[in-house]
């Protein structure tokens, strides 16, 4: 990480792309990733003390207050570009611009509540009535907001999202949908589109983890039942798919069975979902989820881990999509992060932002 971030400062990085890492700081400031490189600066700063860290994660908060006097690029992915920049920095440092920033990306993300529907719209464009599964790990910040400011309108949006997701993506069987589209007028339900998975009726992995995490983040802010159920019924289909090839997650746990398409971002996303349930349920179930977990990452770490300090990233293997091509088995930062949330929270040393 010291020899990737010496190479690296003044980026924000996206995909290592023959060992090398791009910038989205150029041409792509409103893109959805650019806290997770800064989310793993964080982590080491907790981890080290070592300032160097720290000076880099705030050069990449301060280069997103370019996206925030832009504005219209943004969506609703500012959870993930300002939990893991400005939340962090405020946790560890109690910065008050910080402080201010984190809160200006709530506002933003309340500010896209539709009334009628009881969710958060999703993306931009003409898809007004769209809500992807990947929200329930951006309402976080609106939890953090809520407690920082003492102003629970801010967790009733969450909440009430989080009922709305409970109800029209997830399965009975533990599988989810990718997008729920509404009628953004009245709020009716009308239908679930494929997104990022095969199809509609398929099962998108990392959407899968996105459900187990968010769903139990959002117990620990709540204390609500219904959502450790539902965190714990997405995490045990979960387990049961990655289970059938040796705990490394396919791109799409319906898709047919050939080409085989992985991603093992979905993996360590999910690993961290499932230790954050065992922070939650009995000594029984706590073994069940963590040592699932211990599976997936040495099962990652053996297969895809690249240990070379010449090279930027560290897990190959995740893919963006099931349907995209270009970003498929390559090695992308929020696989990175997670891996590294991950294997500090089997230390005992992880900074909790979420």
């Amino acid at each position: 990480m010291r020899a990737m971030m010496e190479r690296n400062r003044g980026k924000i990085p996206y995909i290592a792309v023959d060992g090398v890492y791009d910038d989205m700081a150029k041409d792509k400031i409103f893109w959805w990733t650019n806290g997770f490189y800064a989310g793993e600066l964080w982590q080491f700063y907790y981890l080290t003390g070592d300032d160097s860290f720290r000076e880099d994660a705030v050069s990449i908060e301060e280069m997103l207050d370019k996206a925030f006097a832009d504005f219209q690029g943004l969506h609703h992915d500012v959870g993930f570009m300002w939990m893991l920049t400005s939340v962090a920095d405020y946790k560890t440092t109690k910065d008050e611009r910080s402080k201010v920033r984190a809160l200006h990306a709530a506002a933003l993300l309340a500010g896209r509540f539709n009334l009628r529907g009881e969710f958060l719209r999703s993306w931009n464009r003409d898809n007004s009535g769209w809500v992807i599964i990947d929200s329930m790990m951006n309402i976080p910040i609106l939890y953090w907001a809520s407690e920082t400011v003492k102003d629970p309108r801010f967790s009733q949006i969450a909440n009430a999202h989080a009922d709305s997701v409970l109800e029209y993506l997830v399965r009975k069987d533990g599988s989810v949908g990718h997008i729920a589209c509404f009628d953004p007028n009245t709020g009716e339900f009308q239908k679930l589109l494929a997104g990022q998975g095969y199809s509609a009726d398929s099962s998108w992995s990392r959407g899968q983890a996105w459900a187990i995490y968010g769903f139990a983040l959002a117990y620990r802010h709540t204390q609500k039942s219904e959502y450790l159920m539902a965190a714990k019924n997405i995490a045990n289909y979960f387990i049961a798919c990655v289970s059938r090839t040796d705990f490394l997650p396919l791109v799409d746990f319906r898709a047919p069975a050939y080409p085989k398409k992985w991603d093992m971002s979905a993996g360590t996303c999910a690993a961290c979902g499932l230790m954050e349930i065992a922070d939650h349920v009995d000594s029984c179930e706590k073994n069940l989820y963590r040592d699932s977990a211990v599976k997936m990452l040495r099962a990652i770490e053996h297969a895809y881990a690249d240990w070379n300090p010449d090279t930027d990233g560290i897990i190959g293997y995740s893919s963006h999509s099931y349907h995209n091509s270009e970003e498929t088995h390559v090695s992308m930062i929020y696989g990175d992060y997670f891996f590294i949330e991950a294997l500090l929270r089997l230390k005992g040393d992880v900074l909790t932002i979420w």
